[in-house]
């Protein structure tokens, strides 16, 4: 069985094993596979094709006569016309879980950013300000305490779930609006509409998926119902924020800050509005790249291959088993 990996570069950029794949098949990987002709040339002859961000379209899919597995190495499984696969047969799935702790570590880390400016401070000590200061301390910004503050959260799967863990740890109090809820949340998580969400909280973190419904979810309307000493993080999916009213909301202090891991765009266009829009901080999409999250990563997906292999196929995304 011949197994190519399109874009193995991020998930493992030689600090990582491929071996529990190459005990499967035959693998071919690349680091990257840049535009449709060099997916198609790639791919032409194997029955498994794994990809992070390489798009397979229904067309290429249909110009794939061996294929018979598509592995998405990331939760989102945008990347792939699940429809088209279906119609040839062609199983689907993706790595969900994975990097649930990673990501929301990072959700604090540019959280405590905004509020403590640990790395401003640090920047400016080894600049010569504490040295050169008349006093024992100083500070340029308000640091914000979070105990007693509320966090909002937009979706309550894994990562929702976790950070929402870690809130609590720091005393905030934690509210959450999710699509359906047939399960009670999570104790002391206050099920919430997303306006509330918007309107009440202290820092509004988004955790959905990107879907027709929650596309520019952050919006100048949305944005306006926040309080002026409010934080947004994103990083989930970039398309769920409008980016436009996100700059034109932090310039004009409609809200206190935003920490991004995620942009529409990536890598983003010379120009982004939101690159040195007033207190924002962004960060190149790696919440969720610690070598801990990309081992597992790595582990499951091929544990979606060999259950696959077995008859007996997990994480299936688009009904075909």
């Amino acid at each position: 069985m011949k197994i190519v990996f399109l874009d193995a570069f991020t998930a493992n950029p030689g600090d990582l094993s491929w071996s529990e794949f190459e005990s499967l098949g035959q693998c071919e990987v690349y680091d990257r596979s840049l535009g449709k002709e060099t997916v198609l040339q790639r791919a032409a002859d194997a029955e498994v094709v794994i990809t992070n961000k390489a798009v397979l379209s229904a067309e290429i899919i249909h110009a794939l006569p061996k294929l018979r597995y598509i592995g998405v190495i990331a939760t989102g499984y945008n990347v792939v016309d699940t429809a088209a696969a279906a119609q040839k047969g062609i199983v689907v799935t993706n790595v969900p879980g994975y990097s649930s702790a990673s990501v929301a570590q990072a959700v604090f880390a540019l959280l405590l950013e905004l509020t403590n400016s640990t790395g401003e401070l640090a920047t400016a000590v080894n600049a010569g300000r504490w040295q050169a200061c008349d006093d024992f301390c100083f500070w340029d910004k308000q640091m914000i305490e979070l105990h007693g503050l509320t966090m909002g959260l937009i979706g309550l799967g894994d990562i929702g779930t976790a950070v929402a863990r870690i809130a609590q740890s720091f005393g905030m109090k934690v509210r959450a609006a999710r699509r359906t809820w047939a399960v009670p949340p999570p104790e002391g998580v206050e099920p919430c509409s997303i306006d509330e969400i918007f309107g009440t909280s202290d820092v509004v973190s988004l955790h959905c998926p990107l879907t027709d419904d929650t596309k520019a979810i952050v919006g100048s309307r949305t944005l306006g119902m926040m309080k002026s000493s409010a934080y947004l993080i994103n990083t989930a999916r970039g398309p769920l924020v409008d980016e436009a009213a996100l700059a034109t909301a932090l310039n004009d202090g409609t809200i206190a800050g935003a920490g991004l891991d995620v942009l529409s765009l990536e890598p983003p266009k010379a120009g982004n509005v939101l690159i040195g829009a007033r207190n924002c901080i962004i960060t190149p999409h790696v919440a969720w790249a610690s070598r801990a999250s990309r081992g597992r990563l790595i582990a499951l997906a091929a544990q979606n291959v060999r259950r696959w292999l077995s008859g007996d196929a997990i994480n299936v995304v688009n009904g075909i088993t």
